[in-house]
């Protein structure tokens, strides 16, 4: 009788163990992942800078996932709960659609949330093309009206690696103010990754280097930025996000016949429909560039190479 009781005692001791258990783990799980300091970000690139200054520091939310369209994405009401959470906001700040059209919203959501602004102390512009040749160039007057003027302006900043710099430099100094206790972790962070950015500067110059023909055909305007920094002209085939004309292609055949230029660049998150329909009347090819990948480095690099194989 003793030994059979003493069994029972076991069973339940050992069923009790397993129901708990569980428990804590959940438990412990939930309270590390509660240490993390809660960060949203607008873009992809946006989360790989705040991921290595951050490092285990952070967990950071995105909002225009993979894959989607910054000028178009509609936020879900599941990225607006994550918002309510958040402790810090890092917006690109230069004007992309998805932050004028939904910026206001997502402040409401989290009033007390740190908003970063990536996009102080960058130098922003404004360019026109019509039918792929530019029109106006102008530097954008920051003390003109507030973030509705910033309609306009070329928003992709993040393409240059200069303005990464910048960039990356907001992003510590957002980390810094809500966390001041670990603010030389972020700084080594970023000064490690800092020297990592001057680093694919340096590769990329080389990269340019004795290329006479500098001229890239791009379905989006995404590399202004990127094109300025290393002296290269940037023709596009869509002009205000809208599709170009007839009158338009024919012109933007007739400039790539003109420069020698056989690879038409375009982006996954776009439309190719344009960009093929040049390619196929020049005898060329489209090739497929993101700029919005999380992994920065990899992706400048892969961009700058594919752009110089086009060059003479």
């Amino acid at each position: 009788m003793k030994h059979i009781l003493t069994v029972v005692a076991y069973i339940i001791t050992l069923v009790f163990l397993i129901a708990v258990f569980p428990a804590c783990v959940r438990d412990v799980d939930k309270d590390v992942n509660s240490e993390k300091i809660g960060v949203v970000v607008s873009i992809l690139p946006q989360a790989g800078f705040t991921e290595k200054i951050g490092g285990d520091k952070v967990m950071v939310t995105v909002m225009v996932p993979p894959g989607a369209n910054p000028h178009t994405y509609e936020i879900t009401p599941g990225q607006l709960q994550e918002v309510s959470k958040a402790k810090m906001y890092i917006k690109v700040g230069s004007g992309i659609e998805f932050e004028l059209v939904w910026m206001d919203k997502i402040i409401k959501m989290n009033e007390k949330m740190l908003v970063v602004d990536c996009a102080r102390g960058v130098e922003l512009v404004t360019l026109s093309y019509k039918n792929g040749e530019l029109m106006e160039y102008s530097e954008y007057d920051k003390t003109s009206g507030d973030g509705s003027s910033l309609r306009g302006v070329d928003p992709h900043i993040w393409l240059s690696p200069l303005n990464a710099k910048i960039m990356v430099e907001n992003i510590y100094e957002g980390l810094a103010q809500i966390d001041p206790e670990n603010q030389e972790y972020y700084k080594k962070n970023l000064d490690s990754y800092l020297s990592e950015l001057d680093k694919l500067d340096d590769e990329i110059v080389r990269i340019f280097a004795g290329k006479e023909n500098k001229r890239i055909m791009v379905f989006h305007p995404t590399w202004t930025y990127f094109a300025l920094d290393y002296g290269i002209e940037q023709i596009p085939i869509e002009e205000e996000g809208k599709e170009p004309t007839a009158a338009g292609i024919r012109n933007l055949i007739d400039l790539a016949k003109e420069y020698g230029i056989k690879v038409i660049f375009a982006s996954p998150e776009f439309s190719t429909k344009s960009a093929e329909t040049v390619a196929r009347e020049i005898g060329g090819s489209v090739i497929l560039i993101s700029s919005l990948e999380k992994n920065y480095v990899e992706n400048i690099r892969k961009a700058a190479g594919a752009f110089a194989g086009v060059m003479e």
